[in-house]
């Protein structure tokens, strides 16, 4: 079976099944789609697993939210660990959103929106990319500068206002020229920290 016959069993499988809760939940009918958000608590789609997306520019820590303290925006429920840092985000919610609708930087930077661990974060210029683990987010460190245009670029013209599956799907089958595994990553980084290299 050719890459293209693939990819397109693939769609056709994803597309049958549209009525699945997490291709529901991370895909609104609006501009922040798609997005990393899950069912949870009565929510049908819960931003960052009810992370505290305030307390990342706040305090640069990863807070767990709390359902006593939810906004809705544009369809997404956003948790957080106080009504002040509610407050903060209904005052300005475009301030607080991740980026890349909170999915792995690294990923994206691929064309791959998928994973994004609530724990793993990095604040740039202000702005709060997501990662996948501890490789991926040093994977992408290694050159920040480059990897952000290319996650900007990405997401731009591919994954912003798609639907999440499909994308994944075509990007997992047609891989982008500079693609590498989790391992060839892993090697990158190792590679990087050894002393004198």
């Amino acid at each position: 079976m050719t890459r293209t016959h693939k990819l397109l069993f693939a769609a056709s499988l994803i597309l049958s099944l549209g009525a699945c809760s997490s291709m529901s939940a991370q895909n609104p009918a609006n501009e922040l789609s798609p997005v990393n958000a899950a069912q949870a608590e009565g929510a049908d789609r819960v931003m960052l697993f009810g992370a505290d997306v305030v307390a990342y520019f706040t305090t640069n820590a990863y807070v767990q939210g709390s359902a006593k303290f939810s906004s809705t925006y544009k369809d997404v429920d956003f948790h957080f660990s106080s009504a002040e840092n509610k407050a903060l985000f209904d005052q300005s919610p475009e301030q607080y959103l991740p980026q890349y609708g909170g999915y792995c930087a690294n990923g994206i930077m691929f064309g791959i929106p998928w994973g994004g661990n609530a724990t793993d974060f990095k604040m740039v210029n202000g702005k709060l990319y997501i990662f996948g683990g501890q490789v991926s987010q040093a994977a992408f460190e290694l050159e920040l500068d480059k990897n952000i245009a290319l996650a900007d670029q990405y997401w731009e013209q591919e994954i912003k206002g798609n639907n999440s599956f499909i994308q994944r799907t075509k990007r997992l089958v047609l891989r982008v020229p500079h693609y590498k595994t989790g391992e060839e990553q892993a090697a990158q980084v190792k590679a990087a920290q050894k002393p004198g290299v």
